[in-house]
């Protein structure tokens, strides 16, 4: 074998016989590492166009999904993530300083978050089943006719959405009829019109115990009105928005997991010593690879469970 297919080391760190140096080789990893990152963000693109296509054409189903999904949840599951980048990225930072004991730590600590987002998601898809909310055909809209009238006998839409149980001027609606229940009724007729009004007192769609009609009721049944919903209350199609939510949340779980995979290989190599000021290049990659599953979810959480 000639020397220059000899495999070269620089310490105990492999050089590839096809790069002349170790920064060379770094940079060619790096870059192969961009490519594939840029078409995992074109495929969530394309969701992303679904998304966009089916709010427009169904912007009764979006406005009415939003009281079935958890915000509290889906806002823990951000503060989880945003700080596994976090501690991503500091164990990019300590592998570069050789700080052996560092990284295995940060690393850990990052694959915890990865378990707690998934646990948390897991919860959510637990209590989703549970009502009959699926995707496609499986969706079973009496279950959830019923779990919606049950969550308004309770005086609410939603678990700990924190304007589901206020009146429009953001009093609280519990207890008793407020004297100007009527008034309020008048005031969501003015803004949207006296057609959407009606409707909306036909489906009962005020909260049992008296609570007064919420500004989104309100504009849900102006919405509906134009574009229909079945003898209960529910949206027609509402099954079409809980099909993309569980494609494009349960695609980025898959990520998950497979960051998770890689981040627990890193931390083997860790506790081995793999890694140093010299060798580092897979921390990084990993850490660039967590970083997208970060991001995707940025945008995941204020499209399905913010905009509304």
């Amino acid at each position: 074998m000639s020397a220059s297919a000899t495999p070269r080391y620089e310490g105990k760190h492999r050089l590839a016989p096809y790069f002349d140096t170790q920064s060379q080789q770094y940079e060619s990893h790096k870059l192969g590492m961009w490519i594939f990152l840029v078409t995992e963000v074109l495929m969530f693109g394309g969701l992303f166009c679904a998304y966009a296509i089916y709010r427009a054409k169904h912007p009764e189903i979006f406005l009415f999904a939003d009281t079935l999904l958890d915000k509290n949840l889906g806002a823990l599951n951000t503060i989880i993530l945003l700080f596994s980048s976090f501690t991503m990225a500091w164990a990019v930072r300590a592998a570069m300083l050789g700080q052996r004991q560092l990284l295995i730590g940060l690393l850990a600590i990052t694959l915890l978050c990865a378990f707690g987002f998934l646990g948390v998601k897991s919860i959510e898809y637990t209590d989703k089943w549970k009502h009959g909310i699926y995707w496609g055909q499986n969706f079973d809209y009496e279950q959830v006719r019923h779990y919606v009238a049950t969550k308004k006998d309770a005086g609410g839409h939603g678990h700990g959405d924190a304007g589901h149980g206020e009146t429009p001027h953001g009093e609280a609606g519990h207890g008793e009829a407020a004297p100007g229940e009527s008034g309020a009724v008048e005031q969501a007729a003015a803004e949207v019109g006296e057609e959407a009004a009606a409707a909306a007192m036909a489906r009962d769609e005020a909260p049992a115990g008296g609570a007064e009609v919420r500004d989104d009721l309100a504009r849900a049944a102006a919405i509906t009105v134009e574009h229909g919903q079945d003898p209960g209350g529910i949206p027609r199609n509402l099954h079409i928005f809980f099909g993309i939510y569980f494609v494009m949340t349960g695609l980025h779980g898959i990520h998950v997991i497979a960051g998770m995979v890689v981040i627990g290989w890193l931390l083997k190599r860790a506790i081995a010593g793999d890694f140093g000021a010299q060798n580092y290049t897979a921390v990084d990659l990993g850490g660039l690879y967590w970083h997208l599953v970060d991001l995707i979810w940025i945008f995941l959480f204020p499209l399905l469970y913010l905009i509304h």
